[in-house]
């Protein structure tokens, strides 16, 4: 009997075919705006449960259909459950238990807490999961496990919503997070550490304390504890393709078992005897089985390492049972498996890049013996995964790297054979530092060694190739290709199916036709970012905020909406004024498009010429002018933002930046009719301080739009201003309820093309806010 017939007969009627369906529909549930009732989920998954009993493909298939509904729509409902919202006004005095490792920096500590007391009457929040802030100078030191009771200002889990970005809500809603919070003052710590992110804490804490080379990279590779990577190293690993060695997952777990399986072997060389009590492959596979759950339970258990660990407990479970099992249908009922543990998981792009690269590696790399055949192996596995993983690293990270496929062929086999090896027998050998600190030391400097190469290949010119965010069409087609691609000899056509990744790598342009153009207003929280793009040219004016303790949303939200866009070029950088929340992004921004000529109502400040009232350009048919600050203004931070009036075909946009009414009543005695506009982004954020009854009614904008966050501490847009532009006839939107708004002006008029919450909406975002 073949491997396939036996596996088949181990599982009758749930293969990988059945694991897929499942998949497929537990994700279209998924990309629902809402999910049905919990009364609905739960009589769904009973009737599913109850229709396995019947005969035949398609009641089966049906009963899976339904089973995958009603458990994917319940996990969802009780993710939602927990959410704090409406928070309380006060804060709360909670006992918390700290979750994880820690972040930290200069001037704040981060950490994910459990709730295990509350005041009375907010009972209901013990046992939800925390995210909080502590920020203080110098900032506290908080240890995984202690217990802690803190003064907490909670606030519901909101994110920003622009195309390219990372979508904090749904991160929320997978993690459980059932709130952000702020510590509100001093706290009381009650108990110390203990567990196993205590140990990840002590191990990391003596890899970075040793003074070996690449500390925080070591950390990585041994206990999954990143924290001390920064920005430039995760886009120097995400430019080579090395950030999946990383993430602790087949390669590192499979090396711990194999070793452990090993060690098994030769203690029955040493004593024979232990086989007449348990037999050797029994044996072997409980001490695989027990070396690499320590090993995943020690990286934090993340998402690819569990995935791994549950088709590594099939495969073994399968030795100790004395059945044979295919390994495709191991990665199946891996795949259920995890289903089953959190539905949600499917949100993560790590489930569905660990679990295609297996598919992938299963169906196209044969297996063979001998050194010649793992090396042929090896090379083709990262042919293979470079070209059938490209259309999900695209549609999750906007590109992929292009010189990851040679680096990986010697990166892959020095990490895997050589630093992992040596980097944990250093860790079982730290009860003895003569022993564990030279191999340390070994493994940092072979890691020192890479990752100068991954510096040098990212610096390559085309070292990653950056691509627009793929529609569902575009992504289908190029999956749809690569299996036609990589389907078995015999199938005919298949050198035709590189046609259907071309709308992946070459998307239509959606550029606007001469004399018309198109304004993206993005959600940046509290700050301003505007894409303006004509049929060849692109401006954006401000590059939002760079926030205390370095976190940088040019970086982390700009850049990635530009890509997803499909942006290649900024042709004019404009930084209305010098403010951060303005100007806070203004470096990543350049970085990524060093080429952009750069512009500033304060120089002095940003750098760059200046925005001069008078000057004019066209572009595509489209004009340009500033109208203000003058020649020789001086630099009075709000009031010397630049003021830009772009028209064209469908109309006139006004961009004002912060000015204050002072300046607007200069703008209505200088420029008059010319402030006259279909669209005003509201100046400073609709502020008090701004918006007069005058330029309101000059400008007599058809939408007004306000670029703020949630919730700002600054009350913006405050209510007199909206219900000044609301009186106007203006439809006032807002980023902190649409996300990002866009805008199309062309031959036939001007429309509203785009509101982010809107037209892409998910059932795990919070209600709007704002007018």
């Amino acid at each position: 009997m073949t491997s396939a017939a036996a596996g088949s007969r181990a599982h009758p009627g749930f293969g990988p075919l059945q694991v897929a369906w499942l998949l497929v529909v537990s994700l279209g549930v998924l990309r629902l705006p809402g999910l049905p009732p919990a009364w609905a989920c739960w009589l769904l998954l009973a009737l599913g449960l109850g229709l396995f009993a019947a005969r035949g493909v398609m009641p089966r298939l049906l009963a899976l259909g339904l089973v995958a509904l009603g458990w994917t729509g319940t996990a969802g409902q009780l993710a939602l459950s927990e959410r704090i919202d409406p928070a309380p006004d006060a804060p709360l005095e909670l006992v918390l238990r700290v979750d994880g490792l820690p972040r930290g920096d200069a001037l704040s500590a981060r950490f994910a807490a459990i709730v295990e007391a509350a005041p009375e009457g907010q009972g209901s929040l013990i046992g939800r999961r925390l995210q909080l802030s502590w920020f203080a100078e110098p900032p506290p030191e908080v240890f995984p496990g202690e217990l802690w009771r803190l003064p907490v200002r909670l606030r519901p889990p909101r994110g920003l919503r622009n195309p390219g970005g990372f979508d904090f809500e749904r991160h929320a809603l997978v993690s459980r997070i059932a709130a952000l919070g702020s510590v509100a003052g001093p706290g009381e710590r009650l108990e110390s550490g203990a567990g196993v992110d205590a140990l990840r804490a002590m191990i990391a804490g003596h890899i970075e304390d040793s003074g070996v080379a690449a500390p925080a990279l070591l950390r990585g590779l041994v206990v999954g504890d990143t924290r001390g990577l920064d920005d430039a190293d995760w886009d120097r690993l995400r430019q080579t393709g090395l950030s999946h060695l990383l993430a602790i997952s087949g390669l590192h777990i499979g090396l711990v078992a194999g070793f452990a399986a090993l060690l098994a072997r030769l203690l029955y060389l040493v004593a024979p005897t232990l086989g007449l009590r348990v037999p050797l492959p029994q044996a072997a596979a409980l001490a695989a089985l027990a070396a690499a759950i320590a090993y995943a339970l020690l990286a934090g258990l993340s998402l690819p390492t569990l995935r791994t660990l549950l088709m590594l407990g099939v495969a073994l479970a399968a030795v100790l049972l004395r059945r044979e099992v295919p390994f495709g249908h191991s990665l199946g009922l891996a795949a259920a498996a995890l289903w089953l543990l959190d539905p949600l998981a499917l949100l993560t792009p790590g489930f569905w890049l660990s679990l295609g690269g297996v598919f992938w590696l299963l169906a196209c790399v044969p297996r063979g013996e001998g050194w010649r055949a793992a090396l042929v192996g090896l090379v083709r596995a990262q042919l293979v995964l470079g070209l059938a993983l490209l259309p999900l690293s695209v549609a999750f990270f906007g590109g992929g790297s292009l010189v990851g496929l040679p680096l990986n062929l010697l990166a892959v086999p020095w990490v895997t054979l050589l630093v992992v090896p040596v980097l944990l027998l250093s860790v079982l050998c730290l009860p003895w530092p003569l022993l564990s600190l030279p191999l340390l030391q070994l493994a940092g400097l072979a890691m020192q060694e890479l990752w100068a190469l991954a510096g040098w290949a990212a610096g390559l010119p085309a070292a990653y190739l950056h691509l627009p965010e793929p529609g569902p069409l575009a992504l289908g087609l190029s999956l749809a290709g690569l299996l036609w691609l990589f389907a078995p000899r015999g199938v005919p056509g298949r050198g035709l199916a590189a046609l259907l990744l071309l709308p992946l790598l070459w998307p239509p342009r959606d550029a606007p036709g001469p004399g018309g153009y198109r304004v993206d207003v993005l959600d940046v929280g509290q700050g301003l970012s505007v894409l303006v793009r004509t049929a060849d040219h692109a401006l954006l004016f401000d590059t939002a905020a760079r926030a205390r303790g370095g976190f940088d949303l040019g970086d982390a939200v700009v850049v990635p909406a530009l890509r997803a866009l499909g942006v290649r070029r900024i042709d004019r950088l404009v930084v209305s004024h010098g403010d951060v929340d303005h100007a806070g992004g203004l470096e990543a921004v350049r970085a990524a498009f060093p080429d952009a000529s750069l512009q500033s109502g304060e120089p002095g400040r940003s750098g760059g010429g200046p925005c001069q009232a008078g000057e004019r350009w066209n572009w595509d048919g489209v004009e340009f002018a500033w109208l203000h600050p003058p020649e020789h203004f001086p630099e009075l931070g709000n009031e010397s933002s630049c003021v830009l009036r772009i028209a064209g075909r469908g109309g006139v946009t006004l961009l004002p930046g912060d000015i204050g009414s002072v300046i607007e009543q200069r703008l209505l005695r200088e420029q008059g009719a010319a402030l006259r506009a279909e669209l005003l982004v509201v100046p400073h954020h609709g502020s008090r301080g701004s918006s007069s009854p005058a330029f309101v009614d000059a400008v007599a904008a058809r939408w007004a739009v306000v670029s703020a966050s949630a919730g700002n501490r600054f009350g913006h847009p405050h209510p007199e201003v909206v219900e000044r532009y609301a009186q106007s006839g203006s439809a006032v939107l807002s980023t902190a309820a649409s996300g990002r708004i866009g805008f199309l002006f062309e031959a036939y008029g001007a429309r509203l093309e785009r509101v982010e919450r809107r037209d892409a909406p998910r059932f795990w975002q919070q209600p709007p806010a704002g007018p």
